[in-house]
């Protein structure tokens, strides 16, 4: 009787705050994708007469910067800059992590401790500092800081990636696959990742908005992205010198910043929660 009442009982709801997290994401990557379409003006038209407008100016609502460009039209294009970035940078990573990862736990070995090293020698390495160097040395470039970031982060796949393949391993599906004369390739990509997508998934949300809180760093540090395109970073960075006479220029992007990676952190750890069995 209590197993028949269970199996009636609905299944929890979302939360409040995840739900306000997804919605927020969902307004973040509409943004991105119709950016060229909500921008009501282009990012580098200037208007001298009309610099420094507070928010709620007609035609400008959210102010303009020292130059009289639209803050909110350069908020939309930062919004997708700094997910483009994100995204791209993330899926690199996980991809490289999960790989090297997977090498490990096949060839075990000189091959996997070369790979743990790797991934100790990465976790101590001090990224930012490595990114500044890098990006000094070469100049920056969208592609080359994509690449870049796309390095942050990937040891922790690899360490799930190999954690969790050796476990599959020791368990019968895995063995039994590759008895009936499946290929490695077909062993790790259609049947072992399969069954640890859902660890990676939670790992990439978490390592996503280090991702954008690095890149911010970078631009603001005048590394990141150059003019005259922009992020959210790079405004962070112009507007800190009005931050006493135009504030508005620096806190628009700054919560935008804030909020996303905070709505990031709230589904992750609800994904985390549903995905994760030993959680329940």
């Amino acid at each position: 009787m209590l197993a028949r009442d269970d199996r009636r009982r609905p299944r929890a709801a979302i939360p409040t705050a995840v739900a306000l997290g997804l919605g927020w994401l969902a307004l973040m990557v509409l943004c991105a994708i119709l950016a060229d379409l909500l921008r009501p003006y282009d990012i580098t038209q200037m208007d001298l007469s009309a610099r420094l407008m507070p928010p709620l100016t007609p035609g400008h609502w959210l102010g303009t910067d020292e130059l009289g460009r639209d803050v909110l039209s350069r908020l939309i294009q930062s919004v997708r800059v700094s997910l483009v970035i994100a995204f791209g940078a993330t899926a690199i990573s996980a991809a490289f992590g999960t790989t090297l990862g997977f090498l490990a736990a096949r060839f075990r070995g000189l091959v996997e401790q070369f790979v743990v090293m790797l991934a100790d020698f990465q976790a101590a390495l001090p990224f930012l500092i490595m990114s500044l160097a890098v990006l000094a040395f070469f100049g920056s470039s969208m592609l080359l800081l994509v690449c870049l970031m796309g390095f942050y982060g990937w040891e922790r796949y690899a360490r799930i990636a190999r954690g969790l393949a050796i476990a599959a391993g020791a368990q019968g599906y895995a063995a039994a696959v590759e008895q009936l004369g499946a290929t490695p390739r077909r062993l790790y990509l259609g049947h072992i990742l399969p069954n640890v997508a859902s660890t990676l998934i939670v790992s990439m949300t978490l390592t996503f908005p280090e991702i954008i809180l690095m890149e911010s760093g970078l631009s603001f540090l005048g590394l990141g992205v150059q003019p005259p395109e922009t992020s959210l970073g790079n405004m962070v960075g112009f507007g800190r010198d009005y931050l006493t006479t135009a504030p508005w220029i620096m806190l628009a992007p700054s919560v935008v910043i804030m909020i996303t990676t905070l709505s990031i952190s709230l589904v992750g750890d609800w994904l985390r929660d549903r995905l994760d069995p030993t959680v329940r």
